[in-house]
């Protein structure tokens, strides 16, 4: 058996609770898309602050399901980011004048913004009558080996942000285990 210090276990403690991130994911993730009610007021303070933080392209590719309608004239917009705060908002990715958005199809889009430390959410918002089910989108970091997925499949609703949030929980803070 091993023996530690009083001291050097209330270190290993303070170490570990102060990584930002839970490792061990023990919150279940539920696969499906759901509504997202708080991003509005984010969204806002991010047009407040445009040009500040831009420093990384993605690319993102979006497959329009061969359920939805021929084509939409619905406003689309998108959000996503990482554990860390550094989002990426796209105010509108349709365009009238184009095919975007056609029933079957797949859009590329290349999207400035701050850089993130993996993408682990991911936000569309449809504004208008048209209706419109995107089957899946892919977030390909400038630096990461392989895209992030995020799998639809539904028709969206209109005018609410809708999509998934896979990011991991913070740890509790250092004070919470050593007032106890």
């Amino acid at each position: 058996m091993v023996k530690m210090s009083s001291r050097l276990l209330v270190s290993v403690i303070l170490v570990l609770s102060l990584s930002p991130l839970d490792p061990s994911g023990a919150e279940p993730v539920d696969p499906r898309p759901h509504e997202l009610r708080s991003l509005e007021s984010e969204i806002q303070e991010k047009k407040q602050q445009e040009g500040v933080g831009r420093g990384c392209s993605y690319t993102v590719k979006i497959k329009t399901s061969c359920s939805s309608r021929r084509y939409t004239r619905d406003m689309i917009s998108l959000a996503f980011g990482d554990a860390y705060h550094n989002e990426v908002y796209a105010p509108r990715l349709d365009d009238p004048t184009t095919d975007t958005f056609e029933r079957c199809s797949t859009d590329t889009f290349k999207i400035q913004g701050p850089c993130g430390y993996g993408i682990c959410y991911l936000y569309l918002r449809r504004d208008g009558w048209d209706g419109w089910t995107p089957e899946w989108v892919k977030v390909y970091e400038p630096h990461a080996s392989r895209a992030t997925t995020f799998y639809y499949g539904t028709p969206l609703p209109n005018a609410v942000w809708y999509g998934f949030n896979h990011c991991p929980r913070p740890v509790a803070a250092a004070s919470s285990f050593l007032s106890s």
